[in-house]
């Protein structure tokens, strides 16, 4: 069979390429379909511009008001306070020993009583005590007649003397007998003394008033002069002394207005410092600045007739130096810290204001200020909302306007002393 090879190439249908300038349908609906997305995304795009246009156009509505609760700065006095911790200690305690040896006949006081100057306490056995100032007594009683005899013969002397009856040499040594007789009297009378006052330190007296403590010797008991066994220990207990600390820091107010004899009053306080338990005055400081401490010594003086101070007790101080008159007070809580500088939020017509101010004294949850006046009335919580020239609500139905009333003087701490 012959091959025509002039005769063109037989392609497929679906092989032929299609001629230049001519598009399937399918393409055409991808085109229109584009063209209506396009469409319909630039019409949102205008419908949102056109509503953020509008409510650009409206006003913005208030931004809600912040409820808060305010106080009134006051005008009042505020006293200025040194606190310390004391220790309760008596005026007086004494540890009793024996002065003499011998043997306890009998004890005399009850354990925790409250004794007088003066009343018994211990008996030591005197028996030997009196045999030995009855000897004594003895003694001089014979040596007073002696010198009485010499002094007799020295005026017999005298006078033969004066008749030239004897020689002055006799005259002479008869003088000096009785001289040496009045000296033997002498010793004789301080050995009595002696023996007297040792007879007396056997009947053992409480020296001060005061409340004893526990017994410590038993009737039976041997004791030593100048041994270390004590026999009872007395505390003075009413007026008692508290002893504490002040600042040396501090030391120039208090000594300024211990020279003018102001009467200084301090309080003691419990351990919690929440209960005061007396009040008394300072009667002095110590003459020295502990180096180790920076501080020096203070002691002041309580009534304790209802025993709250108990000796050795460890309490809470507080010396009122001075008392500061007519100054402008506000709570504590409405003052904020902002690094080192102190402010507030004055009140005025519902908008808050934020001050400056400087604190100064503080005392039972009130500050002493500078920079705002008495009758200000400044915010007392939501702090961490508030903020400067910001529209507030006060929510404990105080006015705040302009020019607040001004209250009535208030008074904080301790009268001037």
């Amino acid at each position: 069979m012959t091959v025509d090879t002039n005769a063109p190439p037989h392609i497929e249908r679906g092989h032929q390429l299609t001629e230049h300038g001519s598009e399937t349908p399918s393409h055409k609906g991808w085109w229109i379909a584009g063209g209506i997305v396009l469409l319909l995304v630039l019409v949102i795009a205008i419908v949102l511009l056109w509503r953020h246009e509008e409510a650009a156009k409206k006003p913005k509505p208030a931004p809600p008001k912040i409820n808060i609760t305010t106080v009134t700065a006051t005008k009042g006095n505020i006293g200025v306070y040194l606190d310390a911790i004391g220790t309760v200690t008596p005026v007086y305690t004494d540890s009793i020993t024996s002065q003499v040896n011998g043997l306890v006949a009998a004890v005399h006081y009850k354990e925790g009583q409250v004794v007088r100057k003066g009343d018994p306490l211990v008996d030591v056995d005197p028996r030997p005590y009196q045999a030995t100032l009855l000897q004594a007594q003895g003694a001089l009683e014979r040596d007073q007649s002696l010198l009485a005899q010499a002094q007799m013969d020295v005026e017999r002397y005298r006078a033969a003397w004066a008749r030239n009856a004897i020689a002055k040499q006799i005259l002479d040594d008869q003088e000096k007998l009785v001289l040496q007789d009045e000296g033997t009297v002498k010793n004789d009378q301080g050995t009595v003394q002696y023996d007297q006052i040792q007879l007396e330190f056997c009947h053992i007296i409480a020296p001060v008033a005061g409340r004893v403590g526990l017994r410590l010797v038993d009737p039976g008991n041997v004791v030593q002069s100048g041994g270390t066994t004590t026999l009872a220990v007395i505390t003075q207990l009413d007026p008692i002394t508290v002893i504490f600390t002040v600042p040396e820091d501090s030391l120039g107010p208090v000594e300024a207005r211990l020279r003018k004899k102001a009467k200084l009053p301090v309080d003691a306080f419990d351990r919690t410092a929440q209960t005061k338990i007396a009040t008394g005055k300072l009667l002095t400081l110590d003459n020295q600045i502990d180096t180790t401490t920076g501080t020096v010594k203070g002691r002041a003086q309580f009534d304790n007739k209802n025993d709250a101070l108990f000796p050795n007790q460890f309490v809470n101080t507080r010396l009122l130096v001075n008392t500061l008159q007519g100054v402008t007070l506000v709570p504590a809580s409405a003052i904020q810290q902002n690094g080192q500088a102190s402010f507030v939020y004055v009140i005025q017509n519902n908008i808050a204001h934020m001050r400056s101010v400087k604190p100064g004294v503080a005392d039972g949850g009130m500050t002493q200020v500078d920079g705002v006046n008495p009758g200000d009335v400044v915010a007392n919580s939501s702090f961490d909302k508030l903020q400067d020239n910001i529209a507030v609500a006060v929510a404990n139905g105080a006015v705040s306007n302009g020019s607040p009333p001004k209250p009535a003087a208030a008074t904080t701490g301790s009268s001037a002393p």
